[in-house]
């Protein structure tokens, strides 16, 4: 690190030596054009907190039990309108289907959104998690922040009471999703009908107050600044710090086609960058996951060598970022070849990152 500035130099030291980052310090990390620094120094903070000769993935499928929503978020190509003929509401016996798929296909686990249906009551979703969890032994993973802000408005019922309702009905775990930039400038542009940077973190608070597991997220590369991205990385940090309930990090980039939002794209420098300074900054986060699923195989598999200890899901079916014109695709088989091509053993995990046995 001899060719860098004495002040990125002793930042870098910092990390390696377990110290914890400013948000100063990460603005100035941003600014080092040599992203390959980052990852070699990224790669190793990860080591140290998985010194194991494996990394891991999940088997699941992205169920969306209705494309009906009322945010009308200005990146989202997947929602209709209630009057729309292509709104649709799943069935059941095409959402058990899918579940019985997976777990034909070794899943353990079924992430579970949908849009903010105007019109659906809490009783619908209590009803859709005991049918599921009568028949089948799995994980539902559902019900991101933003939905459960939906359900406490509509119901009039406090979001604590929400959530407990949802996990005494056979919820195990909420998604990150709908965090997108959790700064109040960016969320009035992108999605004012949503729920605030505040009411995110309320719910994930409240969460993991009844010992319920949660991810954190962030897209990127849209209206928000480099500070910013910052600000959303101290604010999921200082709530981890509170709570220790995060599970891991998940970040991926904007996808413009089918959006009202007209920016560019940002590439995949900017992908490995952010991930490598979020390994360094989430001092308390054990596990950072890689976005295959916008970034591709290729740029996946490297993000393993820049901070990501895991390849996330297999997504036997995703319609969110697809609707947006990004449509990658990757079996079991494949997630297990780029982990082992750089030298890893593949292990699939579950949730809570424990490793299940073939």
């Amino acid at each position: 690190m001899s060719i860098l500035s004495g002040k990125i130099k002793d930042i870098l030291e910092k990390s390696l030596n377990s110290e914890r980052l400013s948000p100063e310090a990460c603005i100035r990390l941003f600014s080092l054009k040599d992203i390959t620094i980052l990852g070699m120094v990224a790669d190793e903070v990860c080591k140290k907190k998985h010194p194991e000769n494996y990394r891991t993935y999940i088997i699941d499928r992205n169920i969306n039990y209705t494309n009906i929503c009322t945010s009308g978020c200005k990146f989202c190509a997947f929602y209709r309108d209630i009057e729309h003929s292509d709104g649709y509401i799943i069935p059941k016996d095409s959402l058990f289907k899918k579940i019985e798929e997976t777990l034909a296909l070794g899943g353990k686990q079924i992430l579970m959104q949908g849009g903010l249906h105007p019109s659906l009551k809490l009783d619908f979703y209590i009803d859709l998690l005991q049918s599921i969890k009568t028949r089948y032994d799995v994980h539902i993973h559902a019900f991101s922040p933003p939905e459960i802000v939906h359900f406490s408005k509509l119901n009039d019922t406090p979001v604590r009471n929400v959530i407990q309702k949802l996990k005494t009905a056979g919820l195990d775990s909420i998604p990150g999703g709908g965090a997108e930039i959790l700064v109040e400038r960016c969320r009035r542009l992108l999605s004012p009908n949503k729920c605030t940077a505040q009411e995110w973190l309320d719910v994930m608070r409240e969460a993991h107050k009844l010992d319920m597991k949660t991810t954190a997220t962030m897209m990127f590369g849209h209206v928000e600044t480099i500070g910013e991205r910052i600000e959303h990385l101290d604010k999921i940090r200082k709530l981890q710090d509170e709570t220790d309930g995060f599970t891991a990090f998940i970040a991926w980039t904007f996808q413009q086609k089918n959006t009202q939002l007209d920016t560019a794209l940002i590439g995949s420098y900017d992908y490995l960058r952010t991930l490598a300074i979020a390994r360094l900054y989430l001092d308390n986060f054990p596990n950072i996951q890689t976005s295959w699923v916008t970034q591709g195989a290729k740029i996946a598999q490297l993000s393993l060598k820049f901070g990501a200890n895991d390849m996330g899901s297999t997504m036997i079916e995703e319609n969110v970022v697809r609707a947006a014109g990004v449509s990658y695709q990757m079996d079991k088989e494949e997630i297990e070849s780029l982990i082992n091509d750089v030298g890893y053993r593949a292990r699939q995990r579950d949730l809570y990152y424990k490793i299940l046995e073939p």
